[in-house]
């Protein structure tokens, strides 16, 4: 009789996480972190860096969408996206529904987790070699020091603020994202868990509010993510989510966002409107 195997992710002194796992499909150490795909018995497939969970098949859909959708939804006219980060190809695969969209240059400094990804993780890899992805294997902090005035959307999808991923949570990286920019661009950054990560979500939506003119932090349920909630911040000098004309959103083929949850998202509880202080 085979014995149960647990993987445990902590998150704080009195807090983990555990997922059973049937096996493990694939681990190797790359160039930059521990790489490693499991076979989990509730979530299917999941992609492990480090020994955090970053996406499960189960479930991956809610963070993608979330990160993706709100920011093509409020951009009337998004034709170059930039993705830092996202390296299982989950987000990029959201923002080519967008028949508006030319170009999406994903930037992921570790070009093992696509490979890896694209072996052991297609249903949620498939789409990264679509000929509007241009494939950029760099340190995404450094890509945009390089560009300035470019994008219309920055999506800033983010590991955890440990080590090197802690720059990205930072304003001079702020301040770059913010120059790689059209003038009516938008950003949108991970936010972390408002239940754990307080002070980081809490950083985060100051620093952006300082830079910005519009600010606004959503929500989204990822059931293997700590708590279960997770943060989104979305900023722009031009677009504010909650001036869209609802009518104008398009019903596309999602699991969790609809434009009828587009706005709803933007309603928060008490503690997240205190935590990130959002007057309106």
């Amino acid at each position: 009789m085979q014995a149960d195997i647990w993987f445990t992710e902590p998150h704080s002194r009195g807090f983990r996480t555990q997922l059973r796992i049937e096996r493990v499909v694939h681990n190797e150490k790359s160039e930059f972190q521990d790489i490693t795909i499991v076979e989990t018995t509730d979530f299917g497939r999941a992609l492990l860096l480090d020994g955090i969970v970053q996406v499960t098949e189960k479930d991956h859909f809610v963070y993608n969408e979330m990160i993706s959708h709100i920011p093509c939804a409020t951009h009337p006219n998004p034709e170059k996206v930039l993705i830092i980060g996202g390296g299982d190809g989950g987000a990029a695969a959201e923002i080519l529904k967008y028949e508006k969209v030319k170009q999406i240059d994903m930037v992921e400094i570790d070009e093992r987790v696509v490979a890896v990804s694209e072996e052991f993780l297609p249903s949620i890899a498939a789409k990264v070699r679509d000929p509007r992805i241009n494939l950029i294997f760099k340190d995404g902090m450094q890509h945009v020091k390089e560009k300035e005035n470019e994008y219309d959307i920055i999506i800033v999808d983010s590991s955890d603020p440990v080590g090197p991923a802690a720059r990205l949570f930072e304003r001079p990286f702020y301040e770059d994202t913010k120059r790689a920019l059209k003038k009516d661009g938008i950003l949108v950054c991970q936010s972390e868990s408002p239940f754990f990560y307080e002070d980081i979500l809490a950083k985060v939506s100051t620093t952006l509010q300082d830079m910005f003119s519009v600010t606004r932090t959503y929500l989204g349920t990822v059931p293997t993510y700590p708590a279960g909630v997770w943060s989104f911040t979305l900023a722009s000098d031009a677009h504010d989510p909650l001036d869209v004309d609802e009518s104008s959103l398009v019903d596309l083929d999602t699991r969790y966002y609809s434009p009828e949850i587009f706005k709803s998202v933007f309603s928060l509880p008490k503690f997240v409107r205190e935590l990130v202080n959002q007057k309106r």
